[in-house]
């Protein structure tokens, strides 16, 4: 079992929960500081933080992915040649893989649907899907460490690479000169104008450029996000 499933950190999740309804994702989770949301295909997790708080920073995404057995996933994982230890973190037990960039991410324990299989809700848009992105100098060794924790290649060139996962969503490696998260991105299979049909329905500021349709961030307020969430089409 694998499925992207990044977190965004937040001081406006309000609006945040607007703009994701609006593209299409159903909360399914809901707590004070924490929210989940289910897309046709992946799944993202809002943990609202203080305003300007920079312990993560306000504002940005952590890649990440939902696993099924965590040691299990950890052990399948060692064995095709990627560091993966099973840990206790503050929200509890977690799988903290370290790729040879140095980069570190979590995988997390999925939990199933009512009716036991690891599907995402059916309320939410089937054509959307979730993208994490990790930034690395070395796309080539990144892009086989997302191999060895199970992602199926879907794309590569030699400033990225992608890749679909067993569960839903979208994993993808892009240049860059240190290791990091990237930016929260989404993907449509389909044409964009319903999409933003809907968005400027629900008042969110949005347009359609070369393909790619670029919807106001409601973070972009802080000044160090960037302007626009990106949705490409496929």
């Amino acid at each position: 079992m694998l499925r992207a499933r990044p977190i965004h950190f937040t001081s406006r999740p309000e609006p945040w929960a607007e703009l994701l309804e609006a593209l299409g994702l159903v909360v399914t989770k809901a707590d004070k500081d924490w929210w989940e949301f289910d897309a046709g295909s992946g799944r993202l997790a809002l943990h609202r933080v203080a305003h300007e708080s920079t312990q993560p920073d306000d504002g940005t995404t952590m890649f990440g992915v939902e696993v099924g057995v965590l040691d299990e996933f950890a052990r399948r994982t060692r064995d095709d040649g990627t560091i993966a230890d099973v840990t206790e973190a503050a929200h509890g037990e977690t799988v903290q893989v370290t790729a040879r960039d140095g980069f570190t991410f979590l995988a997390d324990p999925a939990q199933r649907a009512a009716d036991g299989t690891w599907s995402t809700s059916d309320e939410a848009d089937p054509a959307l899907a979730v993208v994490a992105t990790w930034v690395s100098p070395d796309v080539v060794g990144s892009a086989q460490e997302l191999r060895n924790i199970g992602a199926r290649p879907r794309s590569s060139t030699d400033e990225s690479a992608t890749f679909t996962t067993k569960n839903g969503g979208i994993l993808r490696v892009v240049h860059g000169a240190e290791p990091a998260s990237g930016d929260l991105a989404f993907e449509y299979d389909g044409g964009l104008e319903p999409l933003l049909d809907r968005l400027h329905g629900a008042g969110i500021d949005s347009r359609i450029e070369d393909d790619v349709l670029y919807v106001a961030n409601p973070d972009a307020a802080a000044g160090s996000a960037p302007a626009s969430i990106v949705v490409t089409g496929t």
